[in-house]
């Protein structure tokens, strides 16, 4: 888990209509992206920090959490029916030979996805049939430098064998509170788990038992291990980037020490 604490460094552009939070800003058929994200996210941390209130940013998804920090290349539109090529092939022999190919036009970013990230894959091989040009020097050569916010980032440390029980445990009380239920519906309101969506944790291995894939106790097993292995690549995102401090759940006076340094430098 990471969190920030960030304010504009800059003044940012007013681009009017501010939400007051990013909860259930999309419906699940809608296309959602960091760079959405982005532009959704700026002018509400200005909106906060305006009110002389302390933003906080808390998530674990690295690539939103850069592309809030630093900026995004621009890249062409998707191509729907390569992405969705891409799909069926995946689907068909899984990510071994999408991996292959990456690695074959781009090895410096097929470095830092896992063979098993289908999504990282899949997005590195649009760029580059967009494009023409592999990921990795369009980021080299973008430098992501668009950075209108100051922030002071940190992430929990938590022993390696103490958070996967947490992520066992956490998993069995979602099946138990809801997450059959709410998946089951959103596939009755028409919902593929085709859907980018319906492909997230926990949503995909409920949804393949719902369709009769997995029994009850294989998606619940799959989701632990697929959560458990998520986690790791948090970590090795985080750890990758040095601006990060790291604190474990009991150094309270460290992160209030942080936190206060931060806001009075800033204020």
């Amino acid at each position: 888990m990471a969190w920030m604490w960030v304010r504009p460094s800059r003044r940012l552009k007013n681009r009017g209509g501010i939400p007051h939070h990013l909860l259930d800003v999309v419906d699940p058929d809608e296309e959602f992206n960091a760079a959405t994200y982005r532009s959704l996210a700026l002018p509400l941390v200005e909106d906060i920090v305006s009110r002389e209130k302390v933003c906080l940013v808390v998530g674990g998804t690295g690539l939103y959490i850069k592309g809030l920090l630093n900026g995004l290349f621009e890249c062409p539109p998707a191509d729907m029916e390569f992405r969705e090529s891409l799909r069926r092939e995946m689907e068909t022999c899984g990510t071994v030979m999408l991996y292959k190919r990456l690695e074959n036009i781009d090895p410096e970013s097929s470095g830092s996805i896992h063979p098993n990230d289908g999504l990282r894959i899949t997005r590195a091989l649009e760029i580059f049939h967009l494009t023409g040009r592999p990921y990795s020097e369009l980021a080299r050569e973008h430098g992501f430098g668009d950075t209108p916010l100051s922030a002071l980032k940190l992430c929990l440390e938590v022993d390696r064998e103490r958070l996967y029980e947490r992520i066992n445990k956490r998993s069995v009380i979602m099946v138990e509170t809801g997450l059959i239920e709410e998946t089951e519906e959103l596939l009755r309101k028409g919902c593929s788990p085709h859907l980018k969506p319906m492909k997230a944790i926990g949503y995909r291995h409920i949804a393949k038992y719902l369709l009769g894939g997995w029994s009850l106790e294989e998606a619940l097993h799959n989701l632990q291990r697929d959560t458990r292995r998520y986690a790791k690549r948090q970590l090795t995102w985080f750890r990758a980037d040095p601006e990060y401090t790291w604190i474990g759940p009991e150094d309270y006076d460290i992160a209030l020490r942080k936190i206060t340094e931060f806001i009075d430098r800033t204020a």
